[in-house]
This record gives structure tokens, C-alpha cells and sequence, in this order.
């Protein structure tokens, strides 16, 4: 009987982050108009921070005692948001992304993911470690500052009265996005845990797979919203920005906490997720990851899920 409550409210998570996607993609589109800049940027800040505040809820709860979730989730749930986000997204609809992105936005990305493995080299992420991922968060957030600063200056419109209703509306959709992605989100992730445990997977295993999955169900819905909606750069920016804040601001605040010893197993998982990330720059030279490239991506996904399962 507990195991269908688990399920049903597993269901109910999942209704909540398809509202809450929909509400967030509104509120940052509209948000993205009245302040007179790009998409792409919306989507890497405001609907990134927004669909990341479940891996932080689910680090910040795992730090110290349970080290090894924090590392699998942040881990798994980047190599999700390519594999399975990009990829299911791409598969639907093809993804049309402008040349810029290639030139800032990913060598970020994977600049960021290189600093991840590079700080892992001695066994442990250490609250020096953490502290040194905050403040390359503050840097990023300084740059995507100074970009949206340029955009408003480079389309300068007088604001109207109707404009600052359709903001305080905008910012309580995002709020009410936010609100529905987190709580869909944990009751999602909390009773998919108590369901995989039943079936004796490991701490590792499940932060690798389940909570990853769950945790990037929000960039998986609020993406998908996004790009059928025609705003493709919402949904790239938003996985890109994602990835980004994961070890940024999540593995900066969970080692902060406690500190995150490191398994000599993740190495590989490492490489897979910087592997999903170079792959992503090849599919984006063309401009457009097509319904083919998707397929690969989620294909090569569902080999890592399997591998992962009975390694």
C-alpha cells in the first residue's frame, strides 16, 4: 500500500512541474520584453536558477552525511539535461540556436566542468573548494550582468504603464513557477528515492540516476514548453545555465557545507558528462541540433542509465 502512495504522489509531482514549467517559461518571456533583452539570457538566469532550485533543495539536504548523492546528482543531472533534455526536445522539435552561443555560453559550460574535475584530482571537493565555485558564480553572474546592461542599452524603448502591470504579473508567474517546479520536484524526487531503495540500489547509483532524473524533470518540462512555444533560445539557455549554476552554486554550496569525498568510479562519469558537453558543441556548429542528433543524444543517454544500472 505504501508503494502506491509513493507512486500516486510521484504522479502528483510530476502534474505540479508541468504547471510550474508553463507559468515560469510565461512569466521569463514576458520579463525578457519589458527589460528589452535576449531569450537566451532569460533562459540561462531567471528559468535556470528557477529549474535548479531542486538540485540545490536535494544537495543542501544530502550534505556532509550523505556526500556521495550531492556529487551523483549534480553529476547525473548534467549529463541529463543534454542527453535527455536536449535529446527529447531536439527529437519533437528541431533546435534552431544562434552562432553566439558557441563562442560564450558552452566553453563556459565545459570551462566549468574542466574546474570540476580539476579541483576532484586529490580525493575531496573541500569547503575551499566551494568557496573557490562561489566565487566563480559571483564572476558569472557579474558577466551575465554586463550582457543584459548591453541589451537594454542596444534597445532602448520609453516604458509605458501598461508594461509595468504586465511586470508585477510576470514576476508572479515566475514566483508561482518557481514555487510549483520545487514542490513538484521534491515530491517527485523524495518518493522515486523511497521506490528505488525498495529495489536495493545504492546511494551513488540513485543520485546518478533517479535523483538526477527527478531533479531535471524541471528543465526537461519547462524546455520542452519553451521550444514548442517558438522560443528556442529559452530552452538551450536554460539547460546551458543549468549546467552552469549545478556546479557553480550547487557543488560550491554543498561542499561549503561539509565538504564531498570523491570515488575514483566518478572519473568516468566525469568524462561522460564533459563527453555530452563537446558533443552538444558539434551538434550547435551546424545551427540547428536536428531530430537525428536528439536520437543520438538520447540514445547515448539511455546506454549511460544502463551501464550505470548493472555496472
Amino acid at each position: 500500500m505504501e508503494i502506491v502512495v509513493n507512486a500516486i504522489l510521484t504522479v502528483v509531482g510530476l502534474a505540479l512541474l508541468c504547471f510550474g514549467g508553463n507559468w515560469l517559461v510565461s512569466g521569463g518571456v514576458a520579463i525578457a520584453k519589458k527589460f528589452r533583452i535576449s531569450n537566451l539570457v532569460i533562459g540561462m538566469t531567471i528559468v535556470a536558477y528557477g529549474t535548479s532550485t531542486p538540485e540545490l533543495a536535494a544537495s543542501v539536504a544530502a550534505a556532509g552525511e550523505h556526500s556521495a548523492i550531492i556529487l551523483g546528482n549534480i553529476v547525473g543531472s548534467n549529463i541529463a539535461n543534454v542527453g535527455m533534455v536536449i535529446g527529447i526536445a531536439a527529437i519533437l522539435v528541431p533546435l534552431a540556436v544562434r552562432k553566439s552561443v558557441l563562442k560564450k555560453e558552452i566553453p563556459i559550460m565545459l570551462g566549468v566542468s574542466v574546474l570540476l574535475v580539476l579541483i576532484s584530482i586529490d580525493g575531496e571537493i573541500s569547503q575551499y573548494d566551494g568557496i573557490l565555485l562561489l566565487g566563480g558564480l559571483g564572476v558569472f553572474a557579474i558577466y551575465t550582468f554586463k550582457d543584459v546592461i548591453k541589451q537594454r542599452n542596444d534597445n532602448f524603448e520609453k516604458t509605458d504603464q501598461n508594461k509595468k502591470n504586465i511586470y508585477l504579473k510576470s514576476i508572479g508567474l515566475i514566483g508561482l513557477g518557481i514555487g510549483l517546479l520545487y514542490i513538484g520536484a521534491i515530491l517527485t524526487v523524495d518518493n522515486a528515492v523511497i521506490l528505488a531503495k525498495e529495489f536495493g540500489l545504492s546511494e551513488t547509483i540513485i543520485g546518478l540516476t533517479v535523483i538526477a532524473i527527478g531533479t531535471s524533470l524541471p528543465e526537461l518540462i519547462t524546455s520542452i514548453i519553451a521550444i514548442r512555444k517558438g522560443h528556442t533560445d529559452i530552452g538551450i539557455g536554460n539547460i546551458i545555465g543549468s549546467n552552469i549554476y549545478n556546479i557553480l552554486m550547487i557543488m560550491g554550496v554543498g561542499a561549503t557545507l561539509g565538504g564531498v569525498m570523491i570515488s575514483s568510479d566518478v572519473y568516468v562519469d566525469y568524462a561522460i558528462m564533459i563527453l555530452f558537453s563537446l558533443s552538444l558543441l558539434i551538434a550547435l556548429k551546424t545551427g540547428i541540433i536536428n531530430r537525428a542528433m536528439g536520437i543520438c543524444l538520447a540514445i547515448g543517454y539511455v546506454v549511460y542509465l544502463a551501464v550505470t544500472f548493472f555496472k
